[in-house]
């Protein structure tokens, strides 16, 4: 029998929504390139393709919004399980327990409706409880305004400039989907057993807290702020951190071997929208020096920038909180995760692998 600890390369499904070629750098949702996606495209119109499996006409892109803003608005039993929360909660816990709170409106199989529902609140929990945690009052959903764009009002109670809904877009476009990860794993799982889908979005959520998969960008702008600081330059300190034996934040990826396409992409729009940003300028000035640094240091390791890398620099210029971080990457990849548990109630099989007994032999 054969063993692979974590399951790495056993192909545990089969899917259409999308593909991860590490060694090429392409990430292609239901054939497309996702970069292309997010130049070009707004959220409403990913997430209608990835759960429908074709971008979307006119008309249907003019109902799937709809719908979507037609689903925002916090129902009264959330808006009271938020205000009676603990404020030292974290966000995850908050978006973890109000999910738990919602009948399903089917125990299986889940259907498009309930992902939409799905996809349509997590921006107004997460908003809420960041006004509730603050002492402030939520600020309802503005039915005007995209989906993105709505986020970002929710949060701050300001309409945002194109540059930052821009920027915000192609982040959550690129982090929408990405393949068989800790997470949409999770959400399979408890999918695979004839679970509701808010159960199976309750699980992903439980893996994505995690700080091996979910871990917020922090760590990319203590390493630009120790560049900006120090006098003698990037190279310099760069030097100092990789002979101390330190990981420099925002470089390598499990699956890539090239550059992250998601990295590459995002760093193209931040660039087109608001180029002249200083925190932009460094970490491209620091992404050029430390790739040459890491391929002195670390031969054959091909260790390149992530996505995460100017996913640090799209939140440091929302003046985002690091704690909103990973529940941000959550209002994005709900729609990978839904697209993935209705997928699996296509063509279901519970999950059931075998294990090695290792302890010992009948005592």
């Amino acid at each position: 029998m054969m063993f692979s600890k974590g399951l790495e390369g056993v192909v545990a499904a089969h899917t259409a929504i999308s593909h991860v070629d590490g060694n090429k750098g392409k990430l292609l949702y239901r054939g497309y390139d996702a970069g292309e996606l997010a130049r070009t495209k707004s959220f409403e119109e990913v997430a209608y393709l990835l759960l429908n499996g074709e971008l979307p006409s006119n008309q249907q892109l003019e109902t799937f919004t709809f719908e979507l803003v037609k689903k925002r608005k916090l129902l009264s039993a959330l808006d009271n399980v938020i205000t009676s929360l603990p404020k030292e909660l974290e966000i995850m816990d908050v978006l973890r327990t109000c999910i738990s709170c919602l009948n399903p409106q089917t125990n299986w199989p889940p259907t498009k409706e309930e992902a939409i529902h799905l996809i349509a609140l997590f921006p107004t929990i997460i908003a809420a409880w960041i006004r509730y945690e603050n002492g402030e009052k939520p600020i309802k959903p503005d039915q005007t305004l995209g989906h993105v764009e709505n986020y970002l009002y929710m949060i701050n109670g300001e309409i945002p400039t194109n540059a930052h809904s821009s920027a915000l877009t192609a982040y959550l476009i690129l982090t929408m989907e990405h393949g068989m990860n800790a997470s949409t794993f999770a959400a399979r799982v408890v999918s695979s057993t004839e679970s509701d889908l808010p159960s199976a979005i309750c699980g992903a959520l439980g893996a994505m807290k995690g700080p091996l998969h979910g871990g917020a960008p922090t760590g990319v702008l203590q390493l630009l702020d120790d560049v900006t600081s120090h006098a003698e330059g990037p190279e310099k300190l760069l030097r100092q951190k990789l002979e101390r034996g330190e990981k420099l934040m925002g470089f390598g990826h499990r699956v890539y071997k090239t550059t992250d396409p998601r990295a590459s992409a995002l760093r193209d729009v931040l660039s087109s929208s608001g180029g002249e940003d200083h925190t932009l300028s460094k970490a491209v000035e620091v992404e050029k020096t430390a790739t040459l640094l890491l391929a002195e240091y670390k031969p054959g390791r091909a260790l390149h920038v992530n996505v995460e890398y100017y996913a640090a620099t799209v939140m440091d210029a929302l003046s985002f909180k690091s704690e909103w971080f990973t529940p941000t990457f959550c209002v994005s990849r709900v729609v990978g995760w839904c697209a993935h548990v209705l997928e699996q109630a296509e063509d279901n099989r519970i999950f059931r692998p075998d294990q090695e007994y290792i302890g010992v032999r009948e005592r």
